[in-house]
C-alpha cells in the first residue's frame, strides 16, 4: 500500500462515516432507485465517506445477494465523489468474499463487522481478523470493536502483522475505557472512529477519536457536518449545542437497548417523503402514536 492511498484512507476515517439505511420496496426487496436516490442526497450534502452494509443498512437481515447490490449500487453512485468504507463479516469465506468483491469494485477500505460468534476468545478475534487483512491487502481494514473485553495489545498484534489495519471502529460504550485501550492500542497509530455516533463523539474525541459514524446523518447531513467541524476547532460549546440538538432523536434510537435504531432514521426519511419506512425483522417499524415525535424532529432539521 502505498504512502498516499495509506494517508487518504486516514483522511476518511477522520470524518462523519455514514452508515446509509438499505430501503425496501412495497414487495420487500432492496429499492434500487430509492437507495440512489438516498446515496446522492448524502453525496450532494457533503458526506465523502460512506459504510455500504452497516448495521444502520440492516446488514444482518441483508441476503448475500442483496449485500453485493448495495455494494455495487453504493460503488457506482459514489464513483469517485467518496472514500467506500463496505461493511464485511459473517463466516470467514463470506467475509474474504465480500472484502474481494469490495476491492474489485473500487473501494478503499473494508469494515469487519464484530464477530456475532457466541465464542468469542482474544487470540481468535486477532486470527479472523488477520484473515481478512490478508485476503486484501491493497485495502485499508476497519475492525469494528464492540467487545469491551479485548484488550489493547491485541488490536497492536494484529496490526504488527497487518499494515493495512488502519483505524478501528470503536463501539463499547465507556468513554474511559475508550481512552484507555487506544493508549494500550497505539493512539497514533489508527485512526480512531467514535462508533457510537454524534452522541458518544465528544467525550471520545476528547479521548483521541478524529471522527464518527453517523446514522442520523441519512437525515439531516448538516447537522452531522456541523458537529464534526465543531469538534475539529476544538469547540467543544458549539459541539455540545449539536449533541443538545440530535438528543431526543438520539435517545428514541436507543430506546428498548437499541431496538429502534433502523427504524427511527427510517421513520425519519418517510416523514420527508424520501423512503418507506419498511424495516426487516428482527427490527420493526414505530408503532403508530410515536410516529409524529419523529417527524417532528425531522421537519425541524428540514427547515
Amino acid at each position: 500500500m502505498s504512502s498516499v492511498t495509506f494517508e487518504r484512507q486516514r483522511a476518511a476515517l477522520a470524518d462523519v462515516v455514514a452508515i446509509p439505511v438499505t430501503p425496501f420496496a412495497e414487495d420487500g426487496s432492496v429499492d434500487r432507485e430509492t437507495h440512489r436516490a438516498l446515496l446522492r442526497r448524502l453525496l450532494e450534502g457533503g458526506i465523502r465517506t460512506l459504510t455500504p452494509n452497516g448495521n444502520t443498512g440492516e446488514f444482518y437481515a441483508l441476503t448475500p445477494e442483496e449485500r453485493r447490490l448495495v455494494t455495487e449500487l453504493t460503488a457506482e453512485e459514489a464513483g469517485d465523489r467518496a472514500t467506500l468504507l463496505v461493511g464485511v463479516g459473517h463466516d470467514l469465506p463470506t467475509a474474504i468474499a465480500s472484502a474481494r468483491h469490495a476491492r474489485d469494485l473500487g473501494a478503499q477500505m473494508v469494515m469487519v463487522h464484530q464477530p456475532v460468534h457466541p465464542y468469542v476468545s482474544a487470540a481468535g478475534w486477532v486470527d479472523y481478523h488477520r484473515a481478512i487483512a490478508e485476503a486484501v491487502p491493497e485495502l485499508g481494514v476497519v475492525p469494528y470493536l464492540r467487545n469491551a473485553q479485548l484488550p489493547g495489545d491485541r488490536l497492536a498484534e494484529l496490526a504488527d502483522h497487518c499494515p493495512n489495519v488502519v483505524g478501528v471502529k470503536y463501539a463499547v460504550p465507556d468513554a474511559a475505557r475508550f481512552a484507555a485501550f487506544a493508549r494500550d492500542a497505539g493512539l497514533d497509530r489508527f485512526v480512531w472512529v467514535a462508533g457510537l455516533a454524534e452522541p458518544y463523539a465528544p467525550s471520545y474525541f476528547s479521548a483521541g477519536a478524529t471522527g464518527f459514524t453517523s446514522g442520523l446523518v441519512n437525515v439531516a447531513p448538516a447537522v452531522s457536518l456541523g458537529m464534526i467541524e465543531a469538534l475539529r476547532s476544538g469547540d467543544y460549546p458549539a459541539a455540545m449545542k449539536v449533541w443538545e440538538q440530535i438528543r431526543r432523536f438520539e435517545e428514541l434510537r436507543a430506546a428498548h437497548g437499541n431496538a429502534n435504531n433502523v427504524t427511527v432514521v427510517k421513520e425519519a426519511l418517510a416523514a420527508l417523503g424520501l423512503c418507506r419506512r419498511d424495516v426487516r425483522p428482527p427490527s420493526r417499524p414505530l408503532p403508530e402514536d410515536e410516529r409524529a415525535e419523529v417527524a417532528a424532529i425531522a421537519a425541524g432539521w428540514s427547515i
